[in-house]
């Protein structure tokens, strides 16, 4: 078995080393091709021997789709022999997807695929004239992986016609995203909490798309109803017009980006995660937090919903609905006990050993291994 993964997300997303590391412990042979702009500076990171960060195109070839797209292409016959490998793992449905596609017409070579945030609430959304080439993707993948069955069903009921529905769904898999071993190895324990005292956290950039203004609204609401609330958040100022809007709140703490050995104190000294962001693939950070028995709150519709029934781990909520919000807030406290002791028990599903093995019974099948 010899894989060649497309994955133009791992330049900037390290967790995907994760599974890449755990598939070679298992004896398969890959190789990691991830096409990045002529701008990309390399981060102090180990991406692995096994891994070719390629620049390939300018950052305005992004505008022009089959343009950036065919330069990627023509890159990849350069530097691989690809008659050579079993099977291609593309990491996203158009971007990577594409290509996967344009080398299984070339060489026969079979793909499977995984549907991204931005392949649905982008490409799918927005860019109406590649809805059809994203359904030639889907249409000629062996597999196709979605992070979770909320994102399935959107694609399914907005953009798959009917006639090809059944089709597309019997090779569907549902198959989340994975946390670092750190987060096992480091479990917290059940938590409890006092009457009307809250401590609700957020980790992860400070920006528009993660929503903390209504997080904001929705405390100011449990205020009223006399609930005593400290709000921690934790992470990197990318828009300094949300941050000037609460840095003077004295009931707000923030606290600049923390590696995770020092964040792990931060999980455990808090009660409630909550992030509605307005679009979010998976948010490892929800996993992450489960690890440390805290409850979550995350956005319906989005990458995490679906995962867990509604009230198991925490509530799903519309992302500007701060009211709704605040009422799934006092829903956990009303419940904690046994919430928290779900999240302690339920997080080994992130686990990337697993996670690992459901890929590999998946190239298995497909290659009739």
């Amino acid at each position: 078995m010899k894989i060649l993964h497309i994955n133009s997300y791992y330049s900037t997303s390290p967790f995907y080393k994760n599974l890449f590391e755990k598939q070679i412990e298992s004896g398969i042979d890959i190789d990691v091709f991830v096409p990045v702009a002529y701008t990309f500076k390399k981060r102090e990171f180990d991406y692995g021997k096994y891994t070719l960060i390629s620049k390939n195109h300018s950052k305005y070839h992004r505008v022009i789709f089959h343009l950036k797209h065919s330069k990627i292409y023509k890159d990849i016959l350069e530097r691989y022999n690809v008659e050579d490998y079993s099977l291609i793992h593309a990491h996203s449905l158009f971007s990577n997807g594409y290509i996967a596609l344009k080398l299984k017409r070339k060489f026969g070579i079979p793909y499977i695929v995984a549907v991204r945030n931005t392949d649905i609430n982008i490409f799918f959304k927005k860019i109406i004239y590649l809805r059809k080439l994203g359904l030639e993707i889907l249409k000629e993948a062996e597999q196709i992986i979605f992070l979770s069955r909320t994102y399935k069903e959107q694609v399914i009921k907005r953009y798959v016609p009917e006639n090809l529905k059944e089709e597309i769904c019997n090779k569907i898999s549902i198959i989340p995203n994975g946390i670092d071993k750190f987060w096992f190895d480091n479990q917290g324990g059940k938590k409890h909490i006092l009457d009307k005292s809250l401590r609700l956290l957020y980790v992860g950039a400070v920006n528009k798309n993660k929503n903390i203004i209504a997080t904001v609204r929705a405390i100011s609401l449990l205020q009223q109803e006399g609930y005593h609330v400290k709000y921690s958040i934790v992470g990197k100022i990318e828009d300094k017009c949300i941050y000037n809007q609460i840095k003077n709140i004295p009931w707000i703490n923030y606290i600049s980006p923390m590696k995770k050995e020092e964040l792990i104190s931060i999980y455990r000294d808090n009660d409630i995660f909550v992030m509605p962001s307005i679009h979010e693939t998976f948010g490892l950070v929800y996993a992450e937090a489960m690890s440390q028995g805290l409850p979550v709150i995350y956005t319906k519709e989005q990458g995490f919903d679906g995962q867990f029934k509604e009230g198991e781990v925490g509530y799903p909520v519309e992302c500007k609905n701060y009211k709704s919000l605040a009422q799934k807030i006092c829903g956990i406290v009303n419940d904690y006990d046994a919430i928290t002791y779900n999240c302690l028990i339920k997080y080994n599903k992130f686990d990337w050993e697993s996670i690992s093995r459901e890929y590999e019974n998946i190239y298995n099948k497909i290659l009739l291994i």
